[in-house]
């Protein structure tokens, strides 16, 4: 058993899924049991960071808020390319939107669709419904690193970066007790390759994510 699904590319969901978002929540990619997530991060330089890093770009951006035992610890510091690192802190944003969507029991998650959109958000939204579908959410703390940002011809960006989830842990939604006994295993890393598009409000949002779970390349 792993600790999280990780986030896959989810070609098949219907826009029902994305309506559900204002029910349950909101996540990315398919809901199995054998999967997980992924961040980002490059460098040397750690940041634990439970909340994403406040804006100074003056867009009005939704707040996120993450419960105390759920953490996340970005690998390195700004790239010193203004856009580059722009790019990144979105990346950062919509990390947090969706592990607050699982988390986090409320009747709106609106920065998730503030962060996501296309197939990312229909991914999105049938990830985090597969917590909820199993009366699951999570604690603990994820790794984000090897980041990097390519610009793309056609003014998008790609995303790439690992993910270690294995200082995290399943919690039962309802009694609230916490499943530490799962051992470290490959599934706990994973590789993303995700493309941005820059939209008319300034944002950086995701629009597609491709995984690749159990990667080798992750586990350091």
């Amino acid at each position: 058993m792993n600790r999280r699904p990780t986030l896959l590319a989810a070609a098949t969901l219907t826009a029902a899924a994305v309506l559900s978002l204002s029910a349950c929540g909101g996540g990315d990619g398919d809901s199995k049991e054998n999967d997980k997530i992924a961040g980002a991060g490059s460098g040397d330089e750690k940041r634990e960071s439970p909340s994403p890093r406040v804006s100074d770009d003056g867009i009005e951006r939704p707040s996120i808020k993450l419960p105390k035992d759920v953490k996340h610890v970005f690998e390195g510091g700004k790239t010193g390319d203004p856009k580059k690192d722009a790019i990144l802190a979105d990346n950062e944003r919509r990390i947090a939107s969706l592990d607050e969507a699982i988390t986090v029991d409320a009747e709106e998650h609106p920065a998730l669709k503030f962060y996501s959109s296309g197939n990312a958000l229909l991914s999105a939204a049938d990830y985090v419904q597969g917590f909820y579908k199993r009366g699951k959410t999570f604690v603990g703390t994820s790794r984000y690193y090897d980041r990097e940002v390519t610009f793309l011809k056609d003014g998008a960006a790609a995303v790439t970066y690992c993910e270690d989830t294995s200082k995290t842990y399943p919690k039962d939604r309802k009694t609230g007790k916490v499943d530490r006994s799962i051992p470290e295993s490959d599934q706990d890393y994973a590789f993303y390759n995700t493309r941005l598009e820059k939209n008319e409000d300034g944002v950086w949002q995701t629009t597609s994510v491709l995984t690749t779970t159990a990667a080798k390349r992750c586990k350091r």
